[in-house]
């Protein structure tokens, strides 16, 4: 039995229906492996008629998937309908949101998917509902918490062709990065990544660098000591381990194409370190792939865009590189 990929509804007000729905039509062009929709179906045909796309719409049970694939998308029925308004986010579909992620992650933990592929979700409409974890990411490690209790730590790699980076801080203000930046959290995060990119991506030896926190990573301690008593260290502290990493180098010259050719994955301080190269060179072509979990989560590298999800412009690119992507991870 083929276990197809589990691709979730995300909010339905937003674009992930409509992307979903482009990214099956897609399939062939784009070499898609089989994946199936976690989702209500009489939405993804109310969507597909209102976008005028040719998109038959099958339920079915994970196991079926495959053998429907090829003629229709597999949608894999939640408990209740998720109605909504394209464009108009509404707190009453957050159940319907947070059982389809639910239903993904138990689907592959039970070994009846092969990967999760997230559609993306709108946070704060999820807040006025009660939920209670700081993002997407933070509630599927919460999902994988082992027997034990133990929740996994998750990391954020943005990924394309031209360039994968990894953000050591997320989503904080930029003036508590130096705080929050201490050698064990690069440590803890570079030996996840390079575990991973050995594990999922198959790369025997990967090549990592990291950037510095500082202009021209501090200069020896002219421009700022956190280069010198904190990331230097941990780099040591990494080589020591045997993992191949350089740095910290200077962020103003880490992107350039020949830069570029001698790394796999940019480790970099802050979040907009490391975001903002990858979206100038692949913006609709990135994908998000946590590291960290007990299974492969990938999504597109953008938002629900409530602003366009009433219009059907939405690019399925990114969706589609996520599937992808996870589909060439997964592959035997």
């Amino acid at each position: 039995m083929t276990r197809c990929l589990a691709l979730t509804l995300g909010d339905p007000a937003g674009i992930g229906p409509e992307i979903a729905l482009k990214a099956w039509a897609a399939r062939e062009a784009s070499g898609l492996a089989p994946f199936f929709l976690i989702g209500d179906p009489d939405l993804l045909a109310r969507r597909a008629a209102r976008f005028g796309l040719a998109v038959p719409i099958e339920p079915c049970a994970p196991e079926g998937a495959s053998a429907l694939f090829p003629r229709a998308l597999p949608v894999v029925p939640l408990p209740m309908a998720a109605e909504a308004e394209p464009g108009r986010p509404d707190p009453a579909t957050a159940p319907a949101t947070l059982a389809s992620i639910e239903a993904a992650v138990r689907l592959v933990q039970e070994e009846r998917a092969a990967a999760v592929v997230t559609n993306p979700i709108a946070k704060h409409v999820l807040y006025a509902a009660g939920f209670r974890h700081p993002g997407h990411t933070e509630y599927l490690a919460a999902l994988a918490a082992g027997p034990d209790g133990a929740v996994p730590r998750p990391v954020m790699l943005l990924w394309s062709d031209l360039l994968a980076v990894v953000p050591v801080t997320i989503h904080v203000p930029l003036r508590a990065v130096p705080d929050l930046l201490t050698a064990d959290l690069v440590v803890e995060t570079a030996r996840i990544v390079d575990r991973d990119l050995r594990t999922r991506f198959r790369i025997a030896r990967p090549r990592l660098v990291l950037a510095g926190l500082n202009p021209h990573a501090g200069e020896a301690g002219s421009i700022g000591t956190e280069d010198r008593d904190v990331l230097e260290p941990a780099v040591a502290r990494l080589r020591h381990e045997g993992i191949d990493i350089r740095g910290p180098l200077s962020a103003d010259t880490l992107f350039h194409a020949r830069a570029r050719a001698g790394y796999d994955v940019a480790l970099a301080p802050t979040h907009d370190q490391a975001l903002i190269p990858i979206k100038t060179l692949a913006f609709d072509e990135g994908v998000n792939v946590t590291l960290g979990l007990p299974f492969l989560r990938t999504s597109p590298d953008h938002g629900t865009a409530f602003d366009i999800a009433a219009e059907g412009i939405a690019k399925a690119d990114s969706l589609i590189a996520a599937l992808r992507l996870a589909g060439r991870l997964t592959r035997p």
